[in-house]
């Protein structure tokens, strides 16, 4: 076994030591009503097949990326974010899990057999869609190609190495003022695409339970524009 395959496995093993303490996340995020929609998102690991694998200074192999997407900035709910892929929960869903696979399978056309799910965490909630969501957190054991399938809902679909969104240059705090209140939150400039809301505080929040996470300047504020 390779030093490489030694510290992806070690990532695998550390995501899924900190699936049980999502819990202590629900605290970061405003509640939402009784009324919200259950949904999930997928919060999918793997190895990017275009970088090699090093030992280098960082937590992670330089090849351990996550799953993102950016949503069309014609939709109602959260336009042009990037996020997980994920929606709505649906009749015939069996439980959260069968909704994210279906949902990340439908925007990404990904071949959900080769998802391997470590587990479902906490639910969180998204205030402005009034949404309940349970990520389900994942391991990518055999990769499939992936774009955005429906151009109506999903831009571009794209995996981001983690060992970038961990470089403390790229991290910043958003702030988003409405209805005269200010709101903050991490936030990461990849290579110009933000991330930022839900997304980033997940990120953050796996980050730093994982033990990945990089001292960063959170004093470095800039706003979003929506």
């Amino acid at each position: 076994m390779t030093p490489e395959t030694q510290t992806l496995r070690g990532a695998r093993a550390e995501l899924l030591a900190a699936a049980p303490k999502s819990a202590e996340w629900v605290t970061r995020f405003l509640p939402v009503t009784d009324t919200a929609h259950p949904a999930s998102v997928l919060v999918l690991f793997g190895r990017l097949d275009d970088v090699p694998a090093r030992a280098d200074e960082t937590t992670v192999a330089a090849d351990l990326d996550v799953l993102l997407q950016r949503r069309a900035a014609t939709l109602s709910s959260h336009p042009g974010q990037v996020s997980f892929p994920g929606g709505r929960r649906e009749e015939q869903d069996a439980d959260a899990v069968a909704t994210a696979l279906r949902e990340a399978q439908e925007e990404t056309g990904l071949d959900p057999s080769g998802v391997e799910v470590l587990a479902t965490l906490s639910e969180l909630p998204i205030v402005p869609s009034n949404h309940l969501v349970t990520p389900v957190l994942a391991w990518w054991r055999s990769p499939s190609p992936v774009a955005a399938v429906d151009h109506a809902e999903t831009v571009e679909v794209f995996r981001v190495p983690v060992a970038q969104l961990l470089d403390p240059s790229i991290r910043f705090t958003s702030t988003i003022t409405r209805m005269g209140r200010t709101w903050k939150g991490p936030a990461f400039d990849v290579d110009g695409t933000i991330v930022w809301g839900f997304t980033a505080m997940i990120l953050d929040a796996l980050f730093e339970t994982t033990g990945w996470a990089q001292p960063w300047d959170a004093s470095v504020e800039r706003p979003i524009e929506v």
